[in-house]
């Protein structure tokens, strides 16, 4: 999720606003704080701790949660409208491509093998995801999207985007001329 931050602040920075100004403000350190919780539990699956990946689901609930916080503080209803919809496009088709394959998301892993953040053994251990492989329905809409420690799907994409979006507006709303 800090890549959607940075997506935000390099817009930001591009439109002529100062995004240090509102990274500073206090609504945001929620969201900080899980994102420094989140980092942990990376490197925590990077040393083959999987310890944590039971709550993934929770913590990720929790930090789109504590992006309520600037979303009240600086009355972001509209962006969060518009990036509560593709919350919602994005769970709908992350469903569809679960749905179709037995109740798991097939995950390719290609660059994480490399980083070590996947194994097959993990994948097979998992209670969410299976391996990908030729009987898959849905590919296009599987986890294939590898950076390394973190495999996404285009559902995945369309969920980050609510990051993006509160980020923007959020240093946009700061630097509005009182």
């Amino acid at each position: 999720m800090v890549f959607q931050v940075l997506f935000a602040v390099a817009l930001a920075k591009y439109k002529g606003y100062n995004a240090a100004k509102a990274l500073k403000k206090a609504p945001f350190y929620p969201f900080y704080v899980m994102e420094i919780i989140y980092i942990i539990f990376q490197i925590t699956i990077f040393l083959k701790c999987y310890t944590f990946v039971p709550y993934a689901s929770i913590f990720k609930s929790v930090t789109l949660y504590s992006l309520l916080i600037p979303i009240f503080v600086y009355k972001l209803y509209l962006p969060a409208i518009a990036g509560s919809g593709l919350i919602a496009v994005g769970s709908i088709l992350n469903k569809l491509v679960i749905h179709a394959n037995g109740g798991k998301m097939p995950v390719y892993p290609t660059l994480s093998k490399y980083t070590g953040y996947v194994t097959e053994e993990m994948i097979k251990h998992s209670s969410l995801h299976s391996l990908g492989g030729p009987d898959t329905k849905l590919k296009l809409l599987s986890d294939y999207i590898d950076v390394g420690y973190s495999i996404l799907s285009i559902g995945d994409l369309f969920i980050h985007l609510f990051i993006f979006i509160v980020f923007f507006y959020g240093i946009k709303a700061v630097n509005k001329p009182n």
